[in-house]
């Protein structure tokens, strides 16, 4: 079972849990239309009560997947952490993908196919102790600027937050890079989690795999990776990322990605 991909929703009541939570504050911390700055990008309805933003120079990429007899499985989202790796949910890569390749939303550009990719090991959806973290990996430079990994405290709880990625908004429109800001609501161990609450941002399928995004020494850097919903529509329910300060995902960066960058 997958979260979150080929636009279609599960409820996975158990892919996240725990922690405290508090119901974002009303209006979103950030416009919307300030948000895709986070991206590194310019910024239209998104994400979900978020903003469509430009892909000119962004490292958020569209992952598209395919079997191994060559159809597609589905897409998600990813986010570049170092010129030839792509940071995604392990959840977009486990069971029978064969192939990821990954397109920066240019209109006439190629996409570019991966020369392998990796997940927690013994990944295995909605289990104990399924840490859902995923690295593409590319033989060539990407082109764009990476983004770091936050590795030197957790998330908390109010703090603000920015989600991206390539799913649908409310009118269910896909191919669009799109962002909006919200509140972390709940932090556990494992996961962070945020409440859908107009008109702070909600994550939709398609958005697997792309970043939950905090601000630390001046910067936007990611926390988390987007992993599930408790809903059965996007616009209801709590969103789960998988924390990025969760010693194993953060080993099982670095070992893969020796050069992503921390902060």
């Amino acid at each position: 079972m997958r979260c979150l991909i080929s636009g279609a929703l599960v409820l996975v009541a158990a892919c996240g849990g725990g922690g405290g939570t508090s119901t974002p504050t009303a209006p979103a911390p950030i416009p919307a239309s300030l948000a895709c700055a986070a991206l590194g990008s310019t910024s239209g309805l998104a994400i979900l009560s978020g903003e469509q933003c430009g892909v000119a120079t962004t490292p958020l990429v569209k992952i598209n997947l395919k079997g191994v007899g060559g159809s597609s499985v589905g897409t998600c989202t990813g986010t570049m952490i170092a010129p030839r790796a792509v940071l995604t949910a392990a959840h977009c890569l486990d069971g029978d993908v064969g192939t990821a390749q990954v397109w920066f939303g240019v209109t006439g550009a190629p996409e570019i196919v991966a020369s392998s990719f990796q997940f927690y090991p013994g990944y295995v959806f909605n289990t104990p102790n399924a840490f859902d973290v995923g690295v593409v990996l590319f033989a060539e430079d990407l082109g764009r600027t990476p983004m770091p990994i936050l590795t030197s405290r957790q998330a908390t709880v109010g703090e603000t937050a920015i989600v991206a990625g390539w799913g649908r908004d409310e009118n269910s429109a896909t191919t669009q890079l799109r962002a909006g800001s919200t509140r972390i609501s709940g932090v556990n161990a494992n996961y962070l989690e945020t409440l859908f609450s107009p008109p702070s941002a909600s994550v939709c399928s398609g958005d697997s795999g792309g970043p939950i995004l905090v601000s630390q020494g001046g910067r936007w850097v990611i926390a988390g990776i987007t992993s599930a919903t408790t809903g059965v529509a996007c616009n209801q329910g709590t969103n789960f990322y998988q924390a990025i300060f969760n010693t194993n995902v953060r080993d099982f960066i670095r070992l893969h990605v020796p050069t992503v960058g921390e902060r």
